[in-house]
């Protein structure tokens, strides 16, 4: 969904140098979302541990905020609370998506197509409510905050 900023907000490139010293805020489901999608096997598969639980979200959380932290950055990751009645087609919208995106991971499979699968395990990428809370202890454990958000965004 989101507001569209581009005509309202100058566009000023900005080096991650420059932010040092400064607190930046994070939208931390953005963050573990992405990470869930991305860092996979060339299959497709996400990163698990020994018991087949998921930590691609993990591994993202903690390598790119240990850059942000070297660099000098103080990250805060907020959580989004509940999303607002007029988001609700916007969501059923997406459901759709991963349900087609699922047939079309089980196709790729089928026909031996790892860049299909790859592409199509992405859009497939759900957090479970274990995620959520799994990256909240680490960035606990790291000593960085967050802040949970009443509403969305």
């Amino acid at each position: 969904m989101g507001v569209n900023f581009k005509d309202l907000i100058p566009k000023n490139p900005v080096k991650l140098e420059d932010l040092s010293g400064k607190i930046i805020a994070i939208d931390a489901y953005n963050a573990i979302y992405q990470f869930l999608s991305s860092i996979r096997q060339p299959d497709g598969t996400p990163l698990k541990d020994s018991t087949g639980k998921i930590t691609s979200h993990l591994s993202g959380l903690f390598y790119r905020t240990g850059n942000l932290v070297e660099r000098g950055l103080k990250p805060v990751y907020i959580l989004d609370g509940e999303s607002p009645a007029l988001k609700a087609a916007e969501i059923e919208r997406r459901k759709q998506i991963k349900i087609q995106a699922v047939a079309e991971y089980e196709k790729a499979a089928a026909e031996g197509d790892t860049v299909k699968m790859r592409k199509y395990a992405q859009a497939t990428t759900t957090m479970k409510d274990y995620m959520l809370e799994d990256s909240i202890k680490l960035l606990e454990l790291m000593g960085l905050p967050w802040v949970q958000a009443p509403g969305e965004g």
